[in-house]
């Protein structure tokens, strides 16, 4: 017997192009008992629907179950809420800016202990005379170079 009806019908399924009426002839034809061998291995994608609608079907009283559990009202307990639980999550932000802070202060105080220990005290150096030559006076004594070449009044050059 020729099948080349059935195997045209085959290559346009694949390439989903066949309509509603040509998938069920092929339901049909799959659900027959004398298949070719190089049809057998498709048998069971078309036969599954058939099968499957007799094997697992929910029960009479599945759909009064659902409905049942779904129409159940439970009572809503309402929980008191205190100052105390609405404002934790601020404490608790505030303990870890808090943390951040003193460890911040920790390491700077750690890191500027080194060089504390070799700067001389801004009070010691006031009370105490400074012998040999200051160091503002060793500036004054270089003349602006600027001022030396222009010679010329600041006033005339704004004018």
């Amino acid at each position: 017997m020729d099948y080349k009806y059935i195997e045209q019908l085959l290559e346009r399924y694949w390439r989903c192009e066949t309509s509603l009426q040509e998938e069920e002839i092929l339901r049909m034809f799959f659900l027959q008992e004398n298949i070719p061998a190089n049809l057998q291995p498709y048998r069971h994608l078309f036969t599954y629907e058939q099968n499957e609608k007799t094997v697992n079907v929910l029960g009479d009283d599945f759909d009064q179950k659902i409905l049942g559990m779904v129409e159940e009202d439970e009572p809503v307990k309402a929980r008191v809420i205190t100052m105390r639980q609405r404002l934790m999550p601020l404490f608790k932000a505030a303990a870890v800016v808090a943390i951040i802070l003193t460890l911040g202060n920790a390491v700077q105080v750690a890191v500027s202990d080194g060089d504390a220990q070799h700067a001389v005290p801004s009070t010691a150096a006031m009370d105490k005379p400074h012998e040999g030559p200051s160091v503002a006076k060793a500036d004054s004594v270089q003349n602006d170079t600027l001022q030396h070449k222009l010679q010329v009044p600041v006033s005339t050059l704004t004018k």
